[in-house]
């Protein structure tokens, strides 16, 4: 199978399910989605995290990836982190929400979690995965760069425009794989030139 243009070989061979420093990640259940709400939204306050409903959470619980400890007999594995991902569509996803809890740093549920999120972009076939982030220096060893923010408007449109930190951001926008050609989303509150135009086009049949 050739090498995806989003993971190298050996993230590529590394199993969802594999332990590595004491975690495991797998996909979310509905009743995790209590765990994800408390936990993203203790990051909420400062503007690390963007506040989520519970509701919310439960809508779109299909789009997480939750890191546990190891399951040992029958007891079931202590919950450390969560990401999800987000998709536009062929041309983009995002990474969005990855955080794990402060006594897990250190056990490697960070980069399992974004592991299995970047699989998932590959068997979704998406060419291009974004986030947005205080801490660059993590996902540069993942093979993200920064771009302008400008360069994706589907971010910008969907939640940059209701964001209460707007005109302060103080986050990075990184991407890894090409930037996308054509955006989906388009302006409904912040009228242009304040956010950049729409990009417009076609996705090219697969051949």
């Amino acid at each position: 199978m050739p090498t995806s243009p989003l993971l190298t070989a050996s993230e590529s061979t590394a199993s969802t399910r594999l332990r590595e420093g004491g975690a495991v990640v797998r996909k979310a259940k509905l009743p995790d989605a209590v765990n994800i709400f408390d936990l993203v939204n203790s990051l909420s306050g400062d503007g690390t995290l963007l506040r989520r409903s519970y509701a919310e959470i439960c809508e779109n619980v299909r789009d997480f990836a939750v890191a546990e400890s190891p399951v040992s007999g029958e007891t079931g594995g202590v919950f450390l982190g969560c990401g999800a991902l987000h998709l536009y569509g062929p041309h983009l996803a995002e990474v969005r929400s990855i955080v794990v809890k402060p006594e897990a740093k250190g056990q490697g549920a960070g980069g399992r979690l974004l592991r299995a999120l970047l699989e998932e972009a590959e068997e979704q076939s998406v060419t291009a995965v974004c986030l947005f982030t205080r801490i660059p220096d993590f996902f540069f060893h993942f093979g993200f760069r920064v771009v302008e923010r400008t360069a994706l408007p589907d971010k910008i449109y969907k939640d940059c425009q209701t964001c209460p930190r707007l005109y302060a951001c103080d986050e990075v926008a990184m991407v890894r794989g090409p930037l996308p050609k054509i955006a989906v989303l388009g302006p409904s509150r912040i009228a242009q030139p304040e956010l950049v135009k729409l990009q417009t086009g076609t996705i090219a049949p697969s051949r």
